[in-house]
């Protein structure tokens, strides 16, 4: 005769809470508020002589080196988790689909995102140049072209890495490595394709890029947790090393590219994501630490690794997807750089130089802002885009030298809404397709060691 336990089962008991100081996201705002603080000693020093005192340097110094490391492990980390991702393809019954999906809402977002700075600049077109020196122009000396996008999927060699030569005969020159996401991204998409063609025979060769991203990922998080010492450093070298007095002439078109910039962020972006059922606030939870480490850094490449791993991670989106999604993300898609910016400065420089722009001109300026990121994706930058589109329209060039003295300034708020885009449409695209785990995604953050 069976008998039936009244034993109660153990209780399972929640893991205890951590200490709000030990999350990462607190730890870069003490950060960016500790950056703050320092660049304005380094101010107060002032120079030491022609040269930067000890505090400025220092700042300046571990704010370089930072970056430094981060961009270190972009080539290695997209290598290994395109390849390996895309061996493991055939658990993604809809591939094609999810990339058809992220090519329409990076187009989508970026024209509404052109939409906003276009009404931005004509509301402010009243003040935008007010003051504005006219010795300030000057030709740039890269200009954006709409072959770049067939010339950038060329790779050099193999591994789609460079050798940028800066300097002079007199100074010297200074060779440093460079590399085209873009390329190592067709590359390893290529190979592992190949990897999938060939079969069981490349068993290892998968093997070994899925044990190499796993150790890549746990280097990559020792970096992060050094995010609030760099994002320190990088915010104190901006106010030490530009302040703010370039903004007495141009104040009025910082404070409208600011404006725009945050209407997509607070406005567009949260719209976008509530037609599609996701929380607004767990999404700029979850994403928080790519988005202040990008404000910082002002480089969309170098954050993409936190990009993806908080997109992975805290968002739950599926690896097989943001490994592909992200990286073409950071190259591409750009709503700062190559949508709004683009669109306030055409009409800055328009209005600078008393050419009037009429419909024709809006519709041109929005068709280069959704297909212009992707033309410049070799050579992907604010001026590189900002030229594209005074060409096309037909505007001076010179008028790019007229807002280079604000250049670090907006660069910030650029790239910090840059990276938001380049994790906001994954996450929609993951949830159309049905593959988000929103168990993740409303969940605390999961980025952790």
């Amino acid at each position: 005769m069976s008998t039936i336990s009244s034993e109660r089962a153990p209780e399972t008991t929640a893991p205890p809470r951590k200490p709000f100081y030990t999350n990462l996201g607190f730890q870069i705002v003490v950060g960016l508020v500790a950056g703050v603080v320092l660049g304005l000693i380094a101010v107060a020093i002032g120079p030491d002589g022609e040269e930067r005192n000890w505090l400025a340097g220092l700042l300046y110094e571990v704010g370089g080196a930072y970056v430094s490391l981060l961009t270190l492990l972009v080539v290695p980390l997209v290598v290994t988790a395109v390849i390996s991702s895309i061996a493991r393809l055939r658990e993604v019954t809809n591939a094609a689909r999810l990339a058809v999906q992220t090519l329409i809402w990076f187009a989508i977002t970026a024209l509404a995102s052109v939409i906003v700075g276009i009404g931005v600049g004509l509301i402010s077109s009243p003040w935008l140049t007010a003051g504005v020196d006219a010795e300030a122009a000057a030709a740039p000396g890269r200009v954006g072209s709409w072959t770049a996008f067939l010339t950038g999927l060329i790779p050099n060699n193999i591994f789609g890495l460079g050798v940028r030569i800066s300097g002079d005969a007199e100074s010297g020159f200074a060779a440093s490595p460079s590399f085209s996401v873009l390329q190592v991204l067709l590359i390893s998409i290529l190979f592992g394709i190949a990897a999938v063609k060939v079969g069981d025979k490349a068993a290892p060769f998968v093997g070994f890029m899925e044990s190499a991203l796993s150790v890549i990922q746990k280097v990559l998080w020792w970096i992060i947790r050094l995010a609030p010492i760099g994002t320190a450093a990088l915010i104190g070298r901006a106010v030490a090393t530009y302040g703010w007095s370039s903004l007495a002439s141009l104040g009025t078109f910082v404070a409208a590219l600011y404006i725009g910039l945050f209407i997509v962020w607070a406005v567009v972006y949260p719209a976008i994501l509530k037609f599609h059922g996701l929380g607004v606030r767990e999404f700029y939870r979850n994403v928080w630490p790519a988005i202040s480490l990008g404000f910082v850094t002002r480089s969309s490449m170098g954050t993409m690794p936190v990009t993806e791993q908080v997109v992975e991670r805290n968002v739950g989106v599926p690896r097989q997807y943001a490994s592909f999604a992200v990286p073409l993300g950071a190259t591409t898609k750009m709503d700062g750089c190559a949508a709004v910016f683009p669109a306030l400065a055409s009409i800055f420089v328009a209005q600078f130089y008393g050419i009037d722009l009429g419909l024709t001109h809006y519709l041109l300026i929005a068709f280069v802002a959704v297909l212009g990121s992707s033309a410049t994706a070799g050579t992907t930058g604010a001026t590189v885009m900002l030229t594209l589109t005074l060409s096309t329209l037909g505007l001076p060039l010179e008028g790019v030298g007229l807002l280079l003295a604000v250049e670090p300034i907006v660069d910030m708020g650029r790239t910090a809404l840059n990276v938001t885009g380049q994790a906001l449409v994954p996450a929609v695209v993951a949830k159309r397709e049905g593959i988000l785990d929103e168990a993740t995604y409303s969940a605390r953050p999961q980025f952790s060691a």
